[in-house]
């Protein structure tokens, strides 16, 4: 092969991407540069470069069009498929009837065959001609050696070239070709049925939106809201683009995003996402996210484009396939020669063995196998607020030894409380103010608690200036001309601030209660200690026990001290628990257990987490309802709930064994019917298989395969059962 050929048409379509100057190729052993003007290529150039290499060119812009022309393609193989019965099936009757024409049977047949023939399989040799011109072996190759050698052989038979009129193939042919047809009607049907999901979240997106301008209310298309548009939704409207509530309170039906059920109350300062359903009151709320920002828009991209990924179990079919074919030719005219040259049976019979194999050999049902299955789970995943980004994490997901989860926000629900404050020489309101004006800055869940605390005591905060934070050990900054330290024993060792012995006997005691303690020091003298506790999430200790129960090893990862973290995890069900573990190792913790030859997943809130998400053989990132798009894991839960953990690996084991499913029925249809049309078992029982019959028996394997695929859009979860 060489790439020489296709350099035109990658230079072409190149062009358009991205504004992308150069690209290289790699094709079987050659690489290849292609340099290009884009600014001397047309719209027209690209379209035109498609079609040549069989594809289709739909709009992206108009979705309606690509539907409208999806509906249009299956009505017109329809069509195909009514003609090729309607006259193929009179065909063959009509071979079967005597007659006592004045003229040969044989030119009517060719008269009233040829051009239904031609009308029903010239998108198949269309198809295998620009494969063929592209040099490359396809399915649809095969496809019209079939049908072409039956049709021509009945045109040599009616000519007298060489065969007789006992070579009489016109219904085979059309038959066959309608068979074929019909399996690809199928095929379009059911990958149509497959994006039903895309769809549904497509159809979450309202078309318009009232927002206000210059004191009035507009209606506007959905792509005309601008960031900072103050939009307007009444009860029972949808909420269009992502935003923040500035007026107003309702319960809201966010179950497309949460998957819960019950509405959730927003008001001002809340923030609402696009697509998600009010109740009941007016609210306005100030436009944040728009287009293909918005949390739907980027389910839907993500969504679309792990469809479009494949795992390594469908690239190692795509290789099979590649060697399948060229081997069923040989298989097809071995076929050919054994029974006409060696065993000396008829033409008519060598014939008609040949076109059976090169039939029922078609591989497409295993080049369904794998795709369909992914594009349904993937779609249904998105359903149950799974987000897979791409194919390969199903596969991952399955070979799955060991998960590990982060503490705060995951296994916890991430909103500690302040539960003790222990001051030393300065009160307890002093020592809350000064905490409370330093950890405002922080953005951190354990002094957001302290933020909260002091604001429910309406204690008025100081500014703080040259605020600094020392990598999981704490924060420092200047208030009201003091420096103020808050962190862990490890900080306040390295400023070698001391503290009272009796001191540390309240820190183990809180720690023992599965309390966090922060130490607070004023001008490197000792002033207090704060406790919080974080409480585990409901569903965290079930989620644990499911987990075992299928096999994993469990393990809690924590920046808190060993005490916190084993109460934490004995209440969750984790025997293992690596505590003390700053953000910056725990991808390096991750990494540990791989080298030991465990698979592990990494379950974290996908932005403190990220290198560790990013290091683990899978990276779910939990709760991350209004970031969906972070690209550090490979699986990204909207539900801030661990047993969607779950379910997102009975799911991936649910579709990986559908995959299994798929390829065996592939290939059993194959290794048991090639023999046979070979005619492996006529010496034995005089039993072959009519080209046409193979023809049904291939389009059977593929109504399979997508049969099984189409199942996984009703799959529910175990976990989620209960």
């Amino acid at each position: 092969m060489h790439c020489a050929s296709c350099a035109a048409n990658i230079e072409r379509i190149l062009a358009w991407t991205d504004g992308v100057k150069k690209a290289q190729v790699n094709l079987a052993t050659e690489t290849c540069d292609v340099e290009y003007d884009a600014s001397k290529l047309k719209i027209s150039d690209l379209e035109k470069t498609i079609t040549d290499i069989g594809y289709g060119v739909v709009n992206e812009k108009d979705s309606q069009q690509a539907d409208l022309s999806a509906r249009a393609d299956l009505k017109k193989k329809l069509v195909r498929i009514a003609f090729g019965f309607g006259f193929g099936i009179p065909l063959m009757i009509l071979g079967f009837i005597p007659t006592h024409a004045h003229f040969p049977m044989s030119y009517l047949m060719l008269a009233l065959s040829t051009p239904v023939f031609i009308f029903v399989s010239y998108p198949i040799f269309n198809a295998a001609w620009h494969a063929l011109k592209n040099r490359t072996l396809n399915m649809d190759v095969m496809y019209s050696m079939g049908i072409g050698i039956a049709y021509v052989s009945s045109v040599m038979g009616t000519l007298h070239l060489v065969l007789t009129e006992e070579f009489m193939f016109y219904d085979t042919a059309i038959i066959l070709a309608t068979f074929l047809t019909m399996g690809r009607y199928l095929e379009a049907r059911a990958k149509g049925r497959t994006s039903d999901a895309i769809k549904k979240l497509m159809g979450l997106q309202p078309k318009t939106a009232t927002v206000l301008r210059d004191s009035r209310e507009i209606d506007v298309a959905i792509e005309a809201v601008l960031v900072d548009d103050i939009v307007l939704v009444k009860p029972g409207g949808k909420i269009p683009v992502d935003g923040q509530i500035i007026d107003g309170e309702s319960y809201l039906d966010e179950s497309m995003i949460t998957g819960e059920s019950i509405p959730a109350l927003r008001k001002a300062g809340d923030h609402v996402v696009g697509g998600t359903l009010n109740k009941n009151s007016v609210i306005k709320f100030r436009a944040q996210k728009i287009g293909k920002d918005t949390v739907l828009s980027q389910i839907i991209s993500l969504v679309e484009r792990a469809q479009g990924s494949k795992p390594p179990m469908q690239r190692i079919a795509d290789r099979v396939v590649q060697y399948f074919i060229p081997t069923i030719i040989i298989i097809a005219l071995l076929t050919f020669i054994i029974w006409y040259l060696i065993a000396g049976s008829s033409l008519l019979f060598a014939l008609t063995c040949t076109i059976s194999v090169l039939v029922i050999a078609c591989p497409c049902a295993l080049g369904l196998a794998t795709p369909t299955a992914v594009t349904v789970g993937i779609g249904r995943g998105a359903e149950l607020g799974i987000l897979i980004k791409e194919g390969e994490a199903l596969e991952i997901s399955e070979k799955l030894d060991t998960i590990i989860f982060d503490k705060t926000g995951t296994l916890t629900k991430g909103t500690p409380e302040v539960t003790d404050i222990i001051s030393a020489g300065i009160s307890e309101t002093e020592l809350l103010k000064l905490a409370a004006s330093l950890e405002k800055n922080s953005q951190h869940p354990l002094g957001d608690a302290i933020v909260a605390k002091a604001n429910e005591q309406n204690i008025a905060l100081e500014e703080a200036a040259k605020f600094d934070t020392f990598g999981g050990k704490g924060v420092g900054a200047m208030i009201q001309g003091k420096a103020v330290l808050l962190g862990n024993r490890l900080l306040l060792q390295e400023r070698h601030i001391s503290y009272p012995s009796d001191t540390e006997e309240k820190i183990i005691l809180f720690e023992n209660q599965g309390k966090t303690t922060i130490l607070v020091a004023i001008d490197n003298t000792f002033r207090g200690i704060i406790a919080l506790s974080d409480t585990l999430k409901e569903t965290s200790p079930e989620a644990v026990k499911a987990l075992k129960k299928m096999g994993l090893d469990v393990i809690m990862i924590t920046g808190d001290n060993a005490r916190t973290a084993k109460s934490i995890a004995a209440q969750a069900g984790i025997n293992e628990v690596l505590a003390e573990v700053l953000p910056r190792d725990k991808a390096a913790k991750v990494e540990e257990l791989q080298k030991k030859g465990k698979v592990v997943a990494f379950v974290g809130d996908g932005i403190n987490d990220a290198p560790a998400l990013a290091q683990a053989n899978l990276g779910i990132a939990i709760g991350s309802g209004t970031d969906v798009a972070i690209e550090s894991g490979q699986i990204v839960l909207i539900k801030n709930d661990l047993i969607d953990a779950v379910a997102t690996i009975e799911l991936s084991r649910k579709v990986i064994s559908r995959i299994r499913q798929n390829l065996f029925w592939a290939f059993a249809y194959n290794v048991a019917l090639i023999p046979i049309a070979a005619g492996i078992l006529y010496p034995f029982f005089g039993i072959t298989l009519k080209p046409e019959l193979a023809g049904l028996a291939m389009a059977m394997s593929s109504v399979t395969v997508i049969t099984l695929s189409l199942m996984l859009r009703k799959y529910m979860p175990p976990v989620k059962l209960k």
